[in-house]
């Protein structure tokens, strides 16, 4: 298999993942909001993340689909996904009392382990896409 194309395969599923999660918050976003308020998080915060979230998740889906800013969006898609990750290490060492999920769509559905196994899936592709993509050389003299 050819460098980019697993790069490649890392920035589609990226793209249809946060699509997917950040449309289905929008589209049920008083849904998101009851869920965002019942984290172990300051209402502020919570406040801002219910609309964040989504915004976030968006602009990343734009930036890896335009090529110049594709490797940009990886590592931002990566990135949020470690941050998840790190939340959902959290809630199986039961650091918060009592956490619903708060994940758009179906994931929403998957058990705290699941989410765990679901999000290393992801961190472990965009690190692995990354690593290929950024050992290529800036010019290449043929």
């Amino acid at each position: 298999m050819k460098r980019t194309y697993v790069t490649d395969f890392a920035i589609t599923l990226y793209v249809i993942l946060f699509s997917y999660t950040s449309g289905s918050k929008f589209l049920d976003i008083d849904q998101f909001a009851r869920d965002m308020e019942k984290q172990p998080f300051n209402h502020i915060v919570t406040e801002g993340l219910t609309w964040g979230v989504p915004i976030i998740e968006s602009l990343i889906v734009l930036a890896l689909i335009f090529p110049r800013y594709r490797i940009a969006g990886l590592k931002a898609a990566t990135g949020l996904m470690l941050l998840f990750t790190v939340y959902v290490l959290l809630v199986i060492l039961r650091m918060f009392d009592k956490v619903p999920c708060s994940c758009g769509g179906v994931i929403r559905s998957l058990n705290w382990e699941q989410h765990l196994v679901f999000n290393l899936f992801f961190v472990a592709l965009g690190l692995f896409g990354l690593g290929i993509q950024l050992k290529k050389p800036v010019l290449k003299f043929n």
